[in-house]
């Protein structure tokens, strides 16, 4: 099973963090969760991830998503802007 299989088959933003082993705080979670995962869905799309190994694109999601958890950590999700999308 490749990574991205592993990735989709999650449900839980906890499992997203856990498993790529980002840091977060609670309440920030509980507030934007659904935003956090689809902008990091958002960000995901964008890459061109053919090709890559796994390790290669567990680093790019870690990224993706330590950028959309920064996106809303100091912001609520109807304020927060992207710069990136």
């Amino acid at each position: 099973m490749s990574l991205i299989d592993t990735l989709t088959r999650m449900s839980a933003a906890e499992e997203f963090f856990a498993f790529l082993d980002v840091g977060y705080d609670p309440a920030v979670l509980n507030v934007a969760r659904l935003h956090i995962l689809r902008r990091m869905g958002d960000y995901l799309r964008r890459e061109d991830l053919n090709g890559l190994s796994d390790d290669a694109v567990y680093l790019r999601a870690r990224a993706d998503l330590e950028n959309a958890y920064a996106d809303f950590a100091a912001s609520s999700p109807s304020t927060s802007a992207c710069s990136r999308c």
